[in-house]
């Protein structure tokens, strides 16, 4: 297994040292062996290619042998886009469950600084099929756990989620506003590697208001990171090509167009959708319309299909196909609009359900407090009322016990009084004794001497 990503490692090393600069976009968040991450950041660049399948299967395996969570992750991480441009948004959404599963409470910064970006980019995916709902509920568990671990950068992703929601429910200006605030935190993450990624985006949207002074200077923003991170160059064309179609300067946009084309990382970069939006783009400038509307069948979603078609039916003078395809464009997004007002009340009742299971575990919290207190205040109770109750005990022995004391030390003190009554009789009659016997043997004497 070790020996089939060293052979890959071979053929990726010359591409790799060409393309990635000395601080490039793909970093290794997670630490992993640089053989291995050199491959997988070759592979990253081309995130649409199919042919990193085997790789990022053996990235999986390895990771399995290894016990290590690290390399599957990487190896889901590469299939997951594979899976959303085959459209097999079920094997997607599994390898994205997975990731989450694996990483899961792992609070390690590097790990953190994995997470967000992969589930960034998978919201992106999820938008793009019309699955904002699901996008928004992401963009609030990144907000909830970047705001717990104070993380400048999973809130840096999780405004720019918000505002990739807001550019899909063709909301610019909160689009714009979202994309300024992801900025500012970008900046205090010192994740300068993201900054033109936001310009881009933020340009995109004033494209949308016409507003093409404010798009040239944020395409021109980003440009000049390209000399850090070549891979800019595709994303950057692009939005220029936008711009170019906008404004209708058509040397500008077939220039651009020739570019894009030419470049061997326009298939591998951008998704077979917006491939085809340049091509019909291009065609419709060209002229050839016919061509442009057999293209226009291959966008991936009907809303595209309507807004391409009604445009380039309008340019032809067909006004009535036009009409027809305007009128299916206003009602699709007549049921965007409809399906945003209940995306928005589905992400209000989940999050007024989990406010509420908030407010329930604060509130049994509460409770548990208040009978914890109330337990001890019956126990102080019971301890408090034992000890009056063994002092008033202890009150009534000592006073019983003075009692007795008392009484007898009253029949002591009678007894004393009585002995010493009768010791002051003997002592009366022995005095009275003694005058007898003074006053016999005074008669004996007087006798005698008679």
């Amino acid at each position: 297994m070790l020996r089939r990503l060293l052979i890959g490692l071979a053929a990726a090393s010359g591409i790799l040292a060409a393309t990635l600069p000395g601080h490039g976009q793909i970093v290794n968040r997670l630490k992993v062996e640089d053989y291995l991450f050199q491959r997988y950041a070759c592979c990253r660049m081309q995130q649409f290619n199919e042919r990193n399948l085997p790789f990022a299967d053996s990235l999986y395996r390895y990771g399995i042998f290894k016990d290590n969570f690290r390399y599957k992750c990487l190896g889901l991480n590469l299939e997951f886009p594979i899976r959303f441009a085959q459209g097999d948004y079920e094997r997607m959404d599994a390898a994205v469950a997975e990731i989450k599963e694996l990483i899961g409470e792992n609070r390690d910064r590097n790990v953190r600084a994995f997470y967000y970006p992969v589930m960034h980019e998978y919201c992106q995916f999820l938008i793009h099929i019309g699955r904002a709902p699901d996008a928004m509920l992401e963009a609030r568990a990144m907000e909830r756990i970047a705001s717990e671990e104070k993380s400048a950068l999973g809130r840096m992703y999780g405004h720019r989620v918000v505002g990739l929601i807001q550019s899909y429910r063709t909301n610019s200006y909160l689009a714009i506003q979202n994309f300024t605030k992801a900025a500012d935190y970008c900046k205090e993450a010192r994740a300068e590697q993201e900054l033109p990624n936001l310009y881009i985006l933020i340009a995109q949207e004033y494209i949308k208001l016409a507003d093409f002074p404010h798009a040239e200077e944020f395409v021109a923003k980003a440009e000049v990171y390209q000399e850090y991170f070549p891979t800019l160059r595709i994303k950057s064309l692009m939005t220029r090509a936008s711009l170019y179609e906008a404004e209708q300067n058509w040397d500008a946009l077939w220039a651009t167009y020739d570019a894009l084309v030419s470049d061997p990382l326009y298939k591998v970069q951008a998704d077979g959708d917006s491939r085809c939006e340049m091509d019909v783009a291009y065609l419709k400038s060209k002229g050839q319309f016919e061509e442009a509307l057999v293209k226009a069948d291959s966008l991936g979603t009907a809303r595209k299909q309507h807004d391409s078609k009604q445009a380039i039916y309008a340019a032809l003078g067909s006004y009535e196909p036009a009409y027809c395809h305007l009128d299916s464009l206003m009602a699709e997004k007549d049921s965007v609009y409809i399906r945003v007002q209940n995306e928005d009340m589905a992400i209000l009742d989940a999050e007024m359900n989990n406010a509420q299971l908030r407010q329930d575990a604060e509130r049994l919290k509460a409770q548990n407090q208040i009978t914890i207190l109330l337990g001890f205040l019956v126990m102080f109770a019971i301890a408090f009322f034992a000890i009056l109750l063994s002092q008033w005990q202890l009150r009534q022995n000592l006073d019983e016990m003075r009692s007795k004391n008392n009484q007898m030390l009253a029949a002591r003190r009678a007894y004393q009084k009585a002995m010493d009554a009768k010791e002051s009789e003997n002592d009366y009659k022995i005095k009275i004794l003694q005058n007898r016997t003074t006053n016999v043997l005074s008669n004996y004497e007087d006798i005698l001497n008679s």
